[in-house]
């Protein structure tokens, strides 16, 4: 006589698939930095494409891969743009890229009639939210990641750092920062990466400016498309926005979205550890080129889903 036994069954595993868009999604909205009006559509693009820029006003020109060694500026923003024509760029896509991470969307056609996707609230939110309303569509083919080998890290003179390190799973990130600003300050904040960690906790914190630097930004041509509706504006212990700050430390969780984007040119999510100190655009970008500098420091891994255990009869 037989009796049903909770057993643990052999390990089950599946790959996860690529992900695109159910849908095309569009939104108008204005350039941070050039003040120009700026129409963004996202696309659905074929398992294996990735996620690609098209300048649709510039119907000729080459598209534009969103990976590291594209960046070609990181002023204040992560600009990429093709080799081949370096002059037709595009400009602020960290905002969008931290979205598309946070979803684990893998393959996008985004076209841009202009130099910069449109801020919007100036943080990732609204991007967010264009991605939940267009669905997602899953795709034949599986979704692969990388894992980081070895801890690798980057500095700069001021102290500023970013690092990867080996995982056991998923990506995790640390950011710390350190303002002359009283409203700032020092600050820190650490989370995993996952759609509703990053939905509920930072993709809603924007992105900011001390009112000091405001003049010399627009001088040199630069936050032309700025307002307190899109930005916080820090002026010593005040913040000049009427409705505050939305999150407690909502500047250092602004600076991990950034993060979350700029390591998503990579081209793939991670399994690692990152932990950076005051750092930009510019040290995260340095640190993507270190890490693939040598093939000892990472290595490309099918994602699969959790082992499952079955309960099984004797």
């Amino acid at each position: 006589m037989s009796s049903a036994v909770s057993r643990p069954a052999p390990k089950s595993t599946s790959a996860v698939s690529q992900v695109t868009l159910a849908q095309s999604i569009r939104c108008v909205g204005v350039g941070l930095h050039s003040g120009e009006r700026v129409c963004l559509v996202l696309n659905p693009a074929p398992a294996g494409h990735g996620i690609v820029f098209r300048r649709s006003d510039a119907p000729h020109a080459p598209l534009i891969a969103a990976r590291y060694d594209n960046v070609v500026d990181t002023r204040l923003s992560t600009v990429v743009a093709n080799p081949s024509a370096p002059d037709l760029r595009v400009a602020t896509i960290e905002h969008l890229m931290a979205a598309l991470h946070a979803n684990s969307i893998d393959n996008l056609l985004i076209d841009v009639d202009g130099p910069e996707i449109p801020v919007l609230d100036g943080s990732a939110a609204e991007f967010d939210f264009l991605l939940q309303c267009a669905g997602r569509q899953i795709q034949q083919a599986p979704s692969q990641h990388i894992e980081i080998l070895r801890r690798i890290r980057v500095e700069s003179e001021n102290g500023a750092y970013a690092e990867l390190r080996p995982a056991r799973r998923g990506l995790v990130l640390a950011m710390s920062i350190t303002f002359q600003s009283e409203a700032i300050g020092q600050q820190n904040f650490a989370m995993p990466l996952t759609t509703d960690r990053f939905r509920h906790e930072v993709a809603n914190c924007r992105t900011f400016v001390e009112r000091r630097d405001i003049e010399m930004l627009q001088k040199a041509g630069l936050a032309r498309g700025g307002s307190l509706d899109n930005a916080i504006v820090v002026d010593g212990d005040c913040i000049l926005n009427r409705a505050g700050l939305r999150r407690p430390n909502e500047f250092v969780r602004h600076k991990l979205l950034d993060a979350v984007g700029d390591l998503y040119l990579a081209g793939h999510r991670f399994q690692a550890g990152f932990m950076g100190h005051k750092s930009g655009h510019g040290l995260n970008n340095r640190l993507l080129h270190a890490v693939f500098a040598d093939k000892a420091n990472w290595r490309l891994v099918t994602e699969t889903q959790n082992p499952v255990r079955l309960r099984v009869a004797a």
